[in-house]
């Protein structure tokens, strides 16, 4: 691999499991095996290395998500396979959470390179629901619902709640 691909590749791993803030340069550099001079040569700062993992943190998820549910026809199948992503994703990436929501409580509330990388994510997620249910105000409710899941399910390391919830949006829908 290219030391660019390596230096994300790190990070990848890295700022999913560590933290950003937990996560220094030196690591990366170090864990990745490219020299300091390469690291700068790519990535200006560690926040344009946060925005290039955000970036390929979203492609990464939202391609998961698009095969998880991609069999699924019917709209009400659709959504419940989506809250059925993040129990996988869980027990996957054991309860880590969302990068993009970790992250966000991580930064300095002025940082708007990162935070308009987290809004463009979540804003994304949100058409997502639109476009299955052609309904703002239901797909509003369960994207809702799916953020309010993340983050329980990751302070609890259950997806209890994921489960009420799957019975849940079976009576919205």
């Amino acid at each position: 691999m290219l030391p660019k691909e390596r230096i994300l590749e790190k990070t990848f791993t890295l700022f999913h499991t560590q933290g950003y803030n937990a996560t220094g340069i030196n690591q990366i550099i170090e864990e990745a095996k490219v020299a300091k001079a390469s690291f700068y040569q790519h990535f200006k700062s560690k926040e344009d290395l946060c925005v290039a993992f955000l970036n390929q943190r979203h492609f990464f998820w939202f391609e998961e998500l698009q095969k998880f549910t991609s069999k699924e026809e019917d709209r009400k199948l659709k959504i419940l396979a989506s809250f059925d992503f993040l129990m996988y994703m869980n027990k996957k990436e054991n309860f880590r959470g969302c990068s993009f929501l970790n992250i966000l409580s991580e930064i300095q509330s002025d940082n708007i390179k990162i935070l308009d990388v987290i809004q463009n994510h979540k804003a994304d997620l949100r058409v997502y629901f639109t476009e299955i249910l052609d309904d703002t105000l239901l797909s509003d409710h369960v994207y809702l619902l799916f953020e309010s899941c993340i983050i329980e399910s990751q302070l609890f390391k259950s997806n209890q709640l994921i489960e009420q919830t799957k019975k849940i949006i079976k009576t919205l829908i």
